[in-house]
């Protein structure tokens, strides 16, 4: 199924995508697209729905983020060899793992605020990944047994704050509107192989990413198990899975988003998302 989220910032309703594109309310099923409702099988319980018996949202208007009440939003670096070579740096011989700050999270088609000086405000179109149970220490081979949806998310950097500033790379991955993610969260089963997903990313309508989830580095089980052995992952945790090559600072020379812009980006089978692009104050 895909599972949504929609309505004012703060006050979203849960809804999921019919067969036919309508959207179907599910207030009277749930209280919310969250890690709740992944831990205590809700979702997979609404399967069973027929969406045809809920109510149709004529207007949904905006979307918010896919799942709500994230606890982590992990991240992980050059995750992809060609954009690693892009990057001028060394493939990786374990996953680079960093966290993104949650108040970056917003809806899939929400603005996109470049930050007080930024000068290199950068796009990564991102395969997310929504933990749907507890993991600790999980085998590799059971890991996708972790896996509560895929998403689509668009891992917005501020190169000059991540690379040139010293310290972590958190600082330049975590502005506010830096993590869309969605449009919906997709189930597994309407997902049968994660790792061969096309994905692309325009900018004012010129294609600058064209990849696929195929060319991974880690794939989705090998990060699930990873991760799970320096932190739990808890039910509606994000991972976010890294970016094929074609981002700004790999352009010849550099292009970087400036205000007035318009970010089109999507992943096969899970939807598609929209930002304009705003300075900060605006």
């Amino acid at each position: 199924m895909k599972f949504l989220r929609y309505g004012p910032q703060g006050h979203e309703k849960p809804g999921l995508l019919d067969a036919g594109g309508t959207v179907r309310d599910l207030s009277a099923q749930v209280g919310d697209i969250s890690g709740t409702a992944l831990a205590d099988g809700t979702l997979v319980r609404l399967g069973s729905i027929d969406p045809s018996t809920l109510p149709a949202v004529a207007n949904p208007g905006r979307l918010g983020p896919c799942v709500s009440g994230v606890g982590k939003f992990i991240c992980i670096g050059l995750n992809y060899a060609d954009h690693a070579e892009e990057s001028g740096m060394a493939v990786p011989q374990e996953p680079i793992l960093f966290m993104k700050a949650t108040s970056a999270i917003t809806g899939p088609n929400d603005r996109i605020i470049i930050p007080r000086d930024s000068k290199k405000t950068d796009w990564e179109v991102e395969l997310g990944v929504v933990i749907g149970r507890e993991a600790r220490y999980v085998d590799e081979r059971d890991a996708l047994d972790y896996v509560g949806g895929y998403c689509v998310i668009n891992d917005v950097s501020e190169r000059e704050f991540q690379a040139e500033r010293g310290g972590q790379w958190t600082k330049g991955k975590s502005a506010d509107t830096f993590g869309p993610i969605g449009p919906w969260l997709v189930t597994p089963d309407e997902v049968p192989d994660p790792l061969n997903l096309g994905m692309w990313l325009e900018v004012d309508g010129h294609r600058y990413q064209n990849g696929s989830s195929r060319t991974m580095i880690f794939g989705i089980a090998k990060l699930v198990s990873y991760i799970s052995n320096f932190m739990s992952l808890q039910p509606g945790d994000v991972i976010s899975t890294g970016t094929p090559p074609g981002v700004g600072m790999g352009c010849k020379p550099q292009v970087f988003l400036k205000p007035g812009n318009v970010v089109t980006l999507g992943i096969d089978g899970l939807g598609e998302q929209r930002q304009e692009v705003v300075a900060y104050g605006a």
